[in-house]
Formats: structure tokens, C-alpha cells, sequence
């Protein structure tokens, strides 16, 4: 929990770490998800700030994200085990 909340914090969305453990358990995530989860809302915060209701904006790309980020987990892993020498 320690390690989520200093990302969570550096990334400006500590406030908001108690949402995003909620959508987190609804998609069965790992922590390790949701620290590139919200690397990637971070990036996309500063491309596209939530301009009304940041927690609903928040909510809404945490979900997205953090599905993207299992994927790659996922393909990050497949590549690790099935790698050609």
C-alpha cells in the first residue's frame, strides 16, 4: 500500500487512491497493474487535463489504463518466457 501511494502521490492523484483501489478490485488488478496504470494516466493528464468532475475523468481513464496495462504485463511476461536465444 506504502509503494502505491508514494506513485499515486508523485503522480498528483493520492486524493484519489481510494477510487482507484475500488475500480482495481472490480478488474481483479495487482499492484504492479496499477503503478503503470497510473504512469499512464499521469502522461495522459498532462496532454489532457480533466477540465470538470476529476474524479469521474479519473475514473473512467484509470479503467481504460489499467486494462491497457495489464496487456502489456501480460505481453511483457509471454515475451520474457517464449524468447528465441
Amino acid at each position: 500500500m506504502n509503494r502505491l501511494h508514494y506513485y499515486f502521490a508523485s503522480c498528483g492523484f493520492a486524493d484519489l487512491l481510494p477510487l482507484a483501489m475500488r475500480v482495481a478490485g472490480e478488474l481483479d488488478s495487482n499492484p504492479a497493474e496499477m503503478i503503470e496504470a497510473i504512469c499512464k494516466v499521469a502522461d495522459k493528464a498532462r496532454t489532457y487535463p480533466p477540465t470538470r468532475n476529476r474524479a469521474a475523468w479519473f475514473a473512467a481513464v484509470f479503467r481504460e489504463k489499467l486494462l491497457e496495462a495489464r496487456a502489456e504485463v501480460l505481453a511483457r511476461r509471454k515475451n520474457r518466457w517464449y524468447s528465441l536465444p
